[in-house]
């Protein structure tokens, strides 16, 4: 297996984690294209089913690979290395992605490099879309920051701006809500994170309860950017240290909307603005007021959130207002980099083959695997 390489890394990168078929191409670390492919078989069941998920993967994994090269302009003998979501997910979804990277990196004989899914969530804030790196290689006020040190030296626009090490990151997703203290790409420490249910999942169940399609995530925050969230009173967990809690949450809102209903059966659809905003206020003001805790006790100043729920308008708003409030640099990845994809597989493939940390062809996919 050849494991150096004298010019760029050209990472071709998957991720089929849940219900995302991504393939993501990379040069250092630019992403030249990043290609999702997503399941609309789940929407009539409420939620992913992992058998389904699997067939789907299998179905869309060459086409995505095929369009990944083709958009980035890549041939498949110029790849350095192969990159992928080794852990956590579904473990079907899991194994067609980790089989066809292991495949392919043995029959080019480059190396392999398995990534951790949330660690990927975190580097996305490190990703420079090709679009940025043209704009900056052609500006006179282009970054000057390093690949050990990536950090927002005169970018030649917000874009292309990243966090500088140490830096926090909340990650919110649908299974996972963690507070990380980041020291280098990686060398990560997890300083909080949910006791019970996860910040997205708490959206998703809510929009259940409300009676909306899935993904009822994204459908919380449209009908909450035309409501009013101090309507609806919802309690916050008393939580100690930087842990969260969002099952009492979720609790509280199931007996709201019982009792309500049972009082009007139309309560829902006439107060669905403000029953949305009420809900994802609170979830967002639990979130935010453990993350400025946790910028309060470390020092940190560069703050970071990555992950699916991280594309929610309301979260991203008030994060921002959180850091102009505070005197913290505030760091969002662009909308493509919040939900699965594999550019962030890319950039965390990339500081791992820097560092030599290759994967052998006998790794295996896990489900639940730690940092």
């Amino acid at each position: 297996m050849r494991t150096t390489s004298s010019g760029p890394v050209t990472l071709l990168a998957i991720e089929s984690s849940c219900d995302e078929t991504s393939c993501a191409i990379s040069r250092d670390e630019v992403i030249l294209s990043n290609i999702i492919a997503g399941q609309a078989v789940h929407e009539q069941y409420g939620g992913v089913v992992p058998e389904l998920a699997s067939r789907a993967h299998m179905q869309n994994i060459v086409p995505v690979v095929d369009a990944a090269l083709k958009k980035a302009g890549v041939s498949i003998s110029e790849l350095t290395a192969i990159a992928f979501t080794q852990s956590p997910g579904l473990i079907g979804s899991l194994l067609v992605g980790s089989q066809f990277a292991k495949s392919l990196a043995q029959a080019l004989d480059i190396p392999l490099l398995s990534v951790h899914h949330m660690q990927a969530h975190v580097l996305a804030n490190l990703i420079v879309p090709a679009s940025a790196a043209r704009s900056a290689a052609s500006s006179p006020v282009a970054s000057t920051s390093t690949a050990a040190s990536p950090g927002p030296a005169s970018p030649a626009s917000r874009e292309a701006a990243r966090p500088s090490f140490p830096f926090l990151c909340l990650t919110v997703s649908g299974g996972h809500t963690q507070i990380v203290l980041c020291h280098s790409p990686l060398k990560m420490e997890v300083i909080g994170e949910t006791l019970d249910d996860a910040a997205g999942e708490a959206f998703d169940k809510s929009a259940k309860l409300l009676g909306l399609p899935y993904p009822g995530g994204p459908l919380i925050d449209k009908y909450a950017r035309e409501g009013d969230a101090g309507r609806f009173p919802f309690p916050e967990p008393q939580i100690p240290g930087l842990n969260f809690s969002f099952s009492g949450l979720k609790t509280a809102i199931l007996y709201f909307l019982q009792e309500n209903v049972a009082k009007d059966a139309g309560f829902v659809a006439a107060n669905l603005p403000d029953i949305c905003a009420s809900i994802q206020g609170r979830i967002i003001s639990i979130l935010l007021n453990k993350y400025r805790k946790a910028a309060r006790e470390t020092g940190v100043t560069d703050l970071c959130i990555a992950g699916g729920v991280s594309a929610n308008s309301g979260l991203r708003k008030a994060f921002g207002e959180m850091g102009r409030n505070n005197g913290w640099n505030t760091f969002i990845p662009p909308f493509e980099y919040c939900t699965d994809n594999a550019a962030m597989i890319a950039i965390t493939g990339y500081y791992k083959y820097l560092a030599g940390e290759f994967a052998p062809l006998s790794v295996s996919a896990s489900a639940r695997a730690e940092w």
